[in-house]
């Protein structure tokens, strides 16, 4: 079983400036995926893909072994995120001149995970042999019971009401958020189509206190303070 590790890494984040190659505990951001994949000890090759050269400069710093440099029309703010797993793929599988059979996605953004999430997800798809699984944690809304939309008279409606009104949040169906920490594939199914749900597709459950994906200040600061009280755990 050959397996590739791929950290997809933008150099013109909007929230938070440079957050891929800011510091964070002492290391760049992306530093943390990097060494959560080599202490996970599952992967043949971790790839980088980036349009910045400072950022795949610091990926190699931190032990990456492959450097993806990716299209402009790859990293433009309105570009998907498949497409560029995609290419990194098939970047590093053409450089290696070797075929992965599992493809796992860390999300440079998503510090809190552990090494173990990575490895379990991992098992989870291999030995369920299952088209691909996704990350998430327990939401804390509810399209049954408190969470709306606003409609084109600008009426308030529940988002998911069901025949019978649930009066509890607690008796509504169970409900969970992406947290995009990890997503790992099959390579046949990843490179066939771009989506992420599939017929068979599974969830990985992750702690709401490892699942904060950084896409603001008030986010940095979170990861910040959570890390501050659980340092080297997370290489676990």
């Amino acid at each position: 079983m050959s397996r590739l590790c791929t950290i997809c890494a933008r150099g013109n984040s909007k929230g938070v400036k440079n957050k891929n190659i800011r510091d964070l505990m002492g290391k760049p951001l992306i530093a943390h995926s990097i060494i959560q994949a080599k202490s996970s000890d599952l992967f043949d090759l971790i790839a980088v893909s980036s349009d910045s050269d400072i950022i795949l400069e610091t990926a190699k710093r931190w032990g990456a072994d492959c450097l993806i440099k990716r299209p402009v029309h790859l990293a433009t703010d309105s570009a998907a995120k498949i497409p560029a797993i995609q290419h990194c793929v098939l970047e590093a599988e053409r450089l290696y001149q070797k075929h992965f059979n599992t493809i796992v996605d860390l999300d440079a953004t998503s510090p809190l995970r552990k090494a173990s999430d990575i490895r379990e997800a991992v098992k989870l798809l291999e030995e369920r042999r299952v088209s691909n699984v996704i990350t998430g944690m327990p939401a804390r809304r509810s399209p049954y019971f408190n969470l709306v939309e606003i409609d084109g008279d600008g009426v308030v409606r529940l988002s998911k009401p069901l025949e019978k009104p649930v009066v509890r949040r607690q008796d509504s169906p169970k409900c969970y958020d992406m947290n995009a920490s990890i997503y790992v594939w099959n390579r046949d199914a990843l490179l066939s189509n771009d989506t992420i749900f599939n017929e068979d597709t599974l969830l990985y459950l992750m702690p709401e206190e490892r699942s904060i994906d950084i896409d603001s200040e008030l986010d940095f600061t979170f990861v910040e303070f959570i890390m501050s009280r659980e340092e080297g755990r997370y290489d676990e």
